[in-house]
């Protein structure tokens, strides 16, 4: 078999650079796309089939953009500049689903405008991520931060992080969120904790938490409508 097989090695009517140009992006495959980010296959396999097997091990577009560069690398005939390349992807994609190009233009007026801007990026993660988002005086949009990736805990979850982030982009107040892999939204007494903990510090800072919304399985939970901030 020929080693490193490449796009330009398929037929022409075959290639997904083709098929894009012809009949437009959205008509490839998720294989297809995968193809053209990893450009070459292996000694072993296609670049259609290496790209199909990345998406098997990490369990789809979802698992893409959850998946870590050692996740990458753990997958056969995926080297460091195969991972950079899905890594670079991934961080698009969180930036994109972020809104961070549109950030100034949402305001926030309720809990329904947080948990919809993550609600697909964050509802189907197979661990909990504690996104910071940070608002103006006028509530809307500055900043939004990953600040902590793993199991919470009041203990983990160091307000030092969360407010040197919020006094780093002059922000006015934040909001937190953060999701249960479960797809169960419903608040843990950690989740309480953190809510009570992060409170006091704001009083101190004079930055103020607004609301902290946990996001479930296209679902979402605030502590603010909960009466618990």
């Amino acid at each position: 078999m020929k080693n490193n097989l490449r796009i330009t090695d398929l037929p022409v009517n075959e290639r997904p650079e083709e098929k894009l140009f012809l009949y437009g992006a959205e008509t490839l495959s998720n294989v297809e796309l995968l193809a053209l980010i990893l450009r070459c296959g292996t000694k072993n396999e296609s670049v259609m089939d290496l790209s199909s097997n990345v998406l098997k091990r990490v369990n789809g577009l979802n698992g893409i953009i959850s998946a870590g560069i050692d996740d990458f690398l753990k997958i056969n005939g995926i080297k460091k500049a195969k991972a950079s390349r899905l890594m670079a992807l991934c961080e698009l994609s969180k930036r994109i689903n972020s809104h961070k190009g549109i950030k100034d233009e949402i305001r926030i007026k309720e809990p329904k405008i947080v948990a919809d801007l993550f609600m697909n990026e964050m509802s189907k993660l197979s661990q909990e991520v504690l996104k910071l988002v940070m608002l103006n005086t006028k509530n809307n949009i500055i900043s939004i931060k990953e600040v902590f990736k793993g199991t919470l805990n009041s203990s983990i979850v160091h307000p030092r992080e969360v407010f040197s982030e919020a006094l780093k982009n002059n922000a006015a107040s934040i909001i937190i969120c953060h999701n249960h892999p479960s797809g169960d939204p419903t608040p843990s007494k950690e989740d309480i904790n953190i809510t009570l903990r992060l409170k006091e510090c704001s009083k101190i800072m004079g930055i103020d938490l607004l609301d902290h919304i946990i996001i479930g399985n296209n679902t979402y939970v605030s502590l603010k409508e909960k009466s618990i901030i």
